[in-house]
């Protein structure tokens, strides 16, 4: 493909002049000058209304947080008065012994009451001459006790009741006094609220009048410097791209967009350009690649050719070393037998790297029937395959109820035949124990094979998968170094991925991979009559 071109776009001038030659301003310079009176109006309309809203909200507070409950402090404060009198009286002229205790008790909810009305209207506005008032209750009920409750409830001097009376009377009009104030109080608090909530709603009308105002003239504005020229140079773009390549784009309106039509203009050169170039190239990688398919389907028939090819003169290197070791073996002394045993091992090991490679380079390339695969069944398909290792090893399988998936029955089987092999080729001391689970993970399922064995490093977990890789010698373990890397093609043909469980929860190896998963099917006819376990075991 060729290099990409490096011809530059042909500029525009940045800013346009009338004909004069003064300057024009463009359409950020018209956009930043009306954006800049809208926020100044915004500012000041948000000024207003911030300044109303907090006059109206302590205008409100003081009508309802201090005049208001001040209004009801004072109507217990006559209340606590007029009971304070009434005892006083009931005691002169009866002499009632429970009178002093009530006239004590009322006496206590005055205190209280001129206290509240005092702590209400300190710092109310417009409240001093409550607040006068409420001291003349608090100095004329001062001096009524003096004068004469105190006295007489204590029995310390029996003023007359006509002296009582006349200074009870002077109490009266001075509560009726500081009621009357705290109502002219709340009538003016009450109308300054009104006033602040009328100030508010003027305040708002104003600003939307103004934020209207100013959203037309950003509309005129859009539409003069904006929309048609946009308009004019939509019509000539899609002229080109309807397949008119050499129709030139000339657009007059502001500098922005007489550039902008300059630099699509460009474009529109340099896409011809490139068109043809690219033309050229995608010919030759057409060629390419069908060259690229011959050589891969010679490639395929050589390696299938060639693995026959090999096997049968590897077979005929086996076989006649045995023959010559059976007929000879008494002239043969024991390093001739170890020699034919060499070659022997050598020509098996050969047939078994053969047979992996020719598997391994068929997977994904060999074209196979995807159909809905039982995996308990290809499950015992593999242990049937690994009878004699199994029996031979002690080992004992055991799998959840596995799903069903769409997949190749033969390379799923092989799959877990290699990984369950694995698990009883690497065991430990102790007799391998492999468990088989599978658990739903979104649109997947999740398999797991876990074993008891000399388990695997985590610095190997991508290591392992790789074709050729082994982590023992061969005379340790025997083995081509194959079988984890096709258990990855595998799964990855199918549609999912493999790995290492780098954190078991038990000592040994597990491996995890994820298929597919597909609709619930009815699993009546595959299923064995068994009780509701779902775990299988087999030695």
């Amino acid at each position: 493909m060729t290099a990409p071109s490096t011809r530059r776009l042909r500029q525009a001038p940045a800013l346009q002049v009338d004909s004069e030659g003064v300057p024009r301003l463009g359409v950020g310079h018209w956009y930043s000058l009306g954006l800049v009176l809208l926020l100044l109006a915004v500012v000041a309309v948000g000024t207003a209304v911030g300044l109303a809203v907090r006059d109206g909200s302590t205008a409100r507070s003081a009508l309802l947080r201090h005049v208001d409950p001040a209004v009801l402090e004072s109507g217990r404060l006559s209340t606590s008065v007029s009971t304070e009198g009434g005892a006083v009286r009931t005691y002169g002229l009866t002499g009632d012994k429970a009178a002093p205790a009530a006239y004590r008790a009322a006496k206590n909810e005055t205190a209280a009451s001129l206290a509240g009305l005092t702590r209400l209207l300190r710092n109310t506005p417009g409240a001093g001459p409550a607040r006068e008032a409420v001291a003349e209750v608090g100095s004329q009920v001062a001096a009524w006790r003096h004068d004469y409750a105190d006295p007489l409830t204590a029995g310390t001097a029996k003023p007359s009741a006509a002296f009582g009376e006349q200074r009870f009377a002077a109490v009266r009009t001075a509560v009726a006094a500081a009621r009357a104030r705290l109502a002219e109080l709340q009538h003016r608090s009450a109308d300054r609220l009104d006033h602040q909530v009328d100030r508010l709603y003027e305040t708002l009308a104003g600003g939307a009048v103004v934020l209207i105002v100013g959203a037309l003239g950003l509309t005129l504005l859009i539409r003069r410097t904006v929309l048609r020229p946009v308009s004019a140079l939509t019509g000539q773009v899609r002229r080109v791209s309807q397949g008119d390549l050499t129709h030139p784009l000339q657009v007059s309106g502001p500098a922005e967009l007489a550039e902008l039509a300059a630099h699509v203009d460009a474009m529109r050169n340099h896409i011809l350009e490139e068109w043809r170039e690219a033309s050229e190239a995608r010919a030759k990688l057409d060629e390419q690649t069908r060259e690229l398919r011959r050589s891969n389907a010679e490639l395929e028939q050589f390696a299938y050719v060639a693995s026959h090819d090999l096997q049968e003169p590897l077979r005929k290197v086996a076989s006649f070393c045995q023959m010559l070791e059976r007929r000879y073996s008494d002239v043969l002394d024991d390093r001739g037998r170890q020699y034919i045993d060499f070659a022997v091992d050598g020509a098996k090991r050969m047939q078994s790297l053969i047979n992996d490679l020719l598997n391994f380079s068929r997977v994904g390339r060999v074209n196979r029937d995807m159909t809905v695969v039982n995996c308990e069944t290809v499950l015992a398909a593999a242990m049937d395959n690994l009878g004699l290792a199994r029996s031979e090893s002690d080992a004992g399988i055991t799998w959840d109820a596995l799903p069903k998936v769409i997949g190749d029955a033969t390379l799923l089987t092989q799959l877990l035949q290699n990984l369950i092999g694995n698990a009883i080729k690497f065991r430990s001391e102790e007799p391998p124990r492999v468990r088989i689970s599978a658990e739903r993970a979104g649109d997947y399922w999740e398999f797991a094979c876990s074993d008891n064995g000399i388990g695997i490093d985590a610095a190997y977990a991508e290591r392992i998968f790789l074709i050729f890789q082994r982590l023992h010698p061969k005379d340790e373990y025997t083995g081509t170094g194959i079988g984890l890397a096709l258990c990855k093609k595998i799964v990855e043909y199918h549609g999912g991925r493999i790995w290492l469980d780098t954190e078991p929860e038990q000592r040994g190896t597990t491996i995890r991979w994820t298929l597919p998963a597909i609709e619930d099917t009815d699993d009546s006819d595959d299923s064995d009559d068994s009780d509701d376990s779902t775990e299988t075991s087999e030695a």
